[in-house]
């Protein structure tokens, strides 16, 4: 991620970015029915290297009006804990669907979720890859609401799909009309 001086300057960034880590989203709320929860996954074959998922921030620009870009590839069937985040985003899927709510959502379409909303959302049969627009450089996550019987629909998700994630590439880009 390149980026050049403060936000009067023009700032470059480009698709590698880097790995979210700590100093840009801080883990919440990971009691011990989280820990549970990850370790379920784990069991049913979720691979700590991150193979159902790969998510980069591609921009950051600190500072009280911070921004931040960040897109996330995630494979197959994979399903993500439910979780909140203490900034506001809009979504765009870029390629592929997902399942939120009793909705599916494909390329070209989008949400949002303001700060502090928790959510879920399941990535269609070719993955999803998603772009997320937030208001803030640094942005935590909060897990909650993860009751048992959600640990364990991700986790069939995993034993159900992680045997083809090996062979997947990202989904199709969407297209313009």
């Amino acid at each position: 991620m390149t980026q050049s001086g403060s936000a009067e300057r023009i700032a470059y960034f480009d698709a590698h970015g880097v790995a979210l880590t700590e100093d840009i989203m801080p883990m919440d709320g990971v009691d011990e029915s989280v820990l549970a929860g990850f370790a379920k996954l784990m069991e049913a074959g979720a691979d700590a290297e991150g193979d159902a998922e790969r998510v980069r921030c591609l921009f950051r620009q600190p500072g009280p009006q911070g921004l931040s870009l960040c897109r996330a590839w995630f494979k197959s069937g994979f399903i993500l804990p439910r979780h909140s985040h203490d900034a506001d985003c809009v979504y765009y899927i870029t390629g592929g669907s997902i399942n939120i709510g009793n909705r599916t959502l494909s390329a070209g379409e989008g949400f949002f979720i303001p700060k502090d909303v928790p959510y879920s959302y399941q990535a269609g049969p070719e993955g999803v890859e998603i772009l997320e627009f937030r208001n803030a450089a640094q942005f935590n996550i909060l897990f909650g609401n993860n009751d048992e019987r959600h640990w364990n629909r991700m986790a069939d998700a995993i034993r159900d799909h992680a045997p083809d994630w090996s062979e997947q590439t990202r989904p199709p880009l969407a297209r313009k009309n």
